[in-house]
């Protein structure tokens, strides 16, 4: 696909994108604020809902928190927490069914974005029940008003909560791709860092770098953005420069986990309009095909994919360098000591560098995905073809030191 044909279809989609409708979803925020949510949904006349959330939670009792508090409430509801740390198609479907078995007509995620993509999916098959989840997959498929969707982040990443997209893996091909529409937006969020301070360390980094990932991207795409999106991708990246080393060392610094829910939030909403570009694509290749988890495979991906694009990206990086206080003489080396900055927190948080995990085999089905993902859809800094991925999958498979 030239380049030629992605700049024209992507002015044409900065031009629809006046009408999408975009939004944020209204907000509980603060330390406990999970309280109040009982109390929002019967004030919203919620009734018969449907928990979404996966097997972990249940066994942490994450999900207990929130049931007991639905309890006492006296709001009826059923729990689903059939998901997989990559949601498939095959999920969707048993949590379909069980919405459907038990009457429900409202939803409440409660996870990372797993839970919450599975539950957007879910909200997607009630309005198109006889669509396949490969059906609604792609760009404004759903076109109807979801039942009404509360979202609780368990993690402080995917920015799920606020954004317009997702993301399913097909059960019977592994492609992983997204339902792209503005109607599963969820109408509320509930940030309460409480639910993320028992967050391995693990997580949190991987997490962490998935919202730099997509306000890094955001912001180095140009085309679709307005300003709310630019400044919001930059105070994003200011949030996790000042905030995801911290959470990271002391998981019970809530000031630290709050910081990088706000920071999540910003970032899944400037990539909501800006879109992500080929780090994504890459990365869920590898969630689909080696169950690479999405927060990892972006945080291995990211510096790699900046550095390739070279000029293109040096003026954005450079101004994210100094919304983050990191100094060079030129934009060219702020450009380079943010992506060093990027390097030296992976380091830090013991994030591999590259991903080995790549077979020989699977080159062309990768390229082959990352290219129908991306193109023309993503307005990157330069558009790739074949040969740029390919460079970038060797520097990914490379032997390190």
């Amino acid at each position: 696909m030239s380049g030629i044909y992605c700049r024209v279809f992507q002015a044409g989609m900065k031009e629809a994108n006046y009408f999408l409708g975009y939004r944020m979803p209204d907000c509980l925020e603060g330390a406990g604020c999970l309280k109040r949510l009982p109390a929002l949904i019967r004030s919203k006349g919620a009734d018969q809902l449907l928990v979404v959330t996966d097997p972990n939670l249940v066994k942490l009792g994450l999900a207990a928190k929130l049931t007991d508090l639905l309890d006492h409430e006296g709001l009826h509801y059923t729990v689903f927490s059939g998901v997989e740390p990559n949601p498939t198609s095959d999920n969707v479907e048993a949590g379909f069914k069980v919405y459907q078995d038990h009457g429900c007509r409202a939803l409440v995620a409660l996870g990372g974005g797993a839970p919450i993509d599975c539950a957007k999916a879910i909200a997607a098959k009630s309005v198109h029940p006889h669509k396949t989840v490969a059906q609604l997959q792609g760009i404004l498929k759903v076109h109807a008003k979801i039942p009404l969707l509360f979202a609780i982040p368990t993690t402080a990443g995917t920015g799920s909560e606020t954004t317009v997209a997702a993301v399913i893996i097909d059960s019977a091909t592994h492609h992983k791709a997204s339902i792209n529409d503005p109607s599963i937006l969820p109408h509320y969020a509930v940030l309460d860092p409480e639910l993320t301070q028992g967050l391995p360390p693990k997580v949190t980094a991987t997490t962490g770098m998935d919202a730099l990932c997509h306000a890094v991207e955001a912001y180095t795409n140009h085309t679709y953005n307005t300003e709310l999106e630019n400044f919001l991708a930059r105070e994003a990246v200011r949030l996790i420069h000042d905030n995801l080393l911290k959470a990271y060392h002391d998981g019970k610094d809530l000031e630290a986990r709050g910081e990088m829910q706000k920071a999540a939030f910003y970032a899944g909403r400037a990539f909501t309009r800006g879109c992500v570009g080929y780090v994504h694509a890459v990365g869920h290749t590898l969630g689909g095909l080696y169950g690479v988890p999405h927060g990892l495979a972006m945080s291995i991906i990211l510096p790699h994919v900046m550095r390739q694009y070279g000029p293109a990206v040096y003026d954005s990086l450079s101004e994210l360098a100094d919304a983050c206080g990191i100094e060079g003489r030129t934009n060219a080396e702020k450009a380079h000591a943010f992506i060093r900055w990027i390097e030296a927190m992976k380091e830090e948080m013991q994030i591999p560098e590259g991903a080995e995990m790549i077979q020989e085999k699977d080159i062309p089905q990768i390229i082959a995905w990352a290219m129908e993902e991306a193109n023309p859809l993503y307005p990157t800094p330069v558009t790739w073809g074949n040969e740029d991925f390919a460079e970038l999958i060797a520097e990914l498979r490379k032997e390190r030191a």
